[in-house]
């Protein structure tokens, strides 16, 4: 069984035991979450229906607060002088998916 969820604008298809890289979510190591589940595939079962899925909880425990990769940015114009440099990194949240209810 697994789930198609969204969160931070983004889907991600999670199962029991998984491990995934989300935008940060507020709370600390251990502080349960839910997420909205899109889809649900039971073997051949799907599940799409927007009723059916407002039964559906999808639960997750945060294992930790991280950072993504250095991303540089570097802007040029041509014959100007004009460059400008600056970099980022998106906070992460660890979280390990507990369950999938339906």
């Amino acid at each position: 069984m697994y789930a198609i969820v969204k969160t931070g604008g983004k889907q991600y298809k999670v199962a029991v035991g998984d491990v995934v890289e989300v935008e940060k979510l507020e709370g600390d190591s251990g502080t349960e979450v839910t997420f909205p589940a899109v889809l649900v595939v039971d073997g051949t079962d799907v599940t799409a229906d927007a009723n059916a899925l407002a039964k559906v909880s999808v639960t997750g425990k945060l294992v930790e607060q991280t950072k993504g990769p250095k991303i540089r940015i570097h802007k040029f114009k041509n014959k100007t002088g004009y460059q400008k440099r600056q970099g980022h990194r998106q906070k992460l949240t660890r979280v390990e998916v507990t369950g999938i209810t339906k």
